[in-house]
């Protein structure tokens, strides 16, 4: 092998590890919104903590609800006011627009949480408590208005009147 040869090799074993420093250095850079998991990895005793909590937590929601053709129990609520003491029956609705878990209380219902579909935003809520709450999923087509009463002591959907 001549001396020009084992220079190529060395220039190229070089290049290669100039080239992998650099990208390590720029992913180290742009830090864990890249590579790692966001908000972090959350220990067992987090993670327990998290669902011992009162307030209905992403993976889903107890009971369930309808409000009409094309809807089905609730999935998860993303935008949530801050808890309460009251801690009465929750249930999830589903509309095409988006979905929402509502809670029976002393003060009548509340909205707990609530979440637009995707294509879809939150365009007016009255959380309550009041006698009846409601929350309004805007796409850019048509509108859903989700309308909760509680009947005995249980949010049930009604029609809007």
């Amino acid at each position: 092998m001549g001396r020009r040869s084992i220079l190529v090799a060395a220039g190229w074993v070089a290049t290669a590890a100039v080239a992998t420093l650099i990208g390590l250095g720029a992913i180290r850079l742009v830090g864990e919104s890249l590579t790692g998991t966001p908000g972090g990895v959350r220990s067992e005793a987090e993670i327990e903590r998290a669902l011992a909590s009162p307030e209905p937590v992403p993976t889903g929601t107890t009971g369930t609800g309808s409000v009409g053709p094309g809807t089905s129990s609730a999935g998860p609520g993303a935008t949530s006011p801050a808890p309460s003491a009251s801690s009465g029956v929750r249930r999830g609705f589903a509309t095409d627009g988006g979905t929402a878990v509502a809670e029976c209380g002393p003060g009548g219902v509340r909205l707990v949480s609530w979440a637009p579909a995707q294509g879809f935003r939150v365009r007016d809520v009255d959380r309550g408590p009041d006698d009846d709450v409601e929350v309004t999923f805007q796409g850019p087509t048509r509108g859903y208005e989700l309308k909760v009463r509680c009947i005995g002591s249980e949010p049930v959907a009604v029609a809007d009147d």
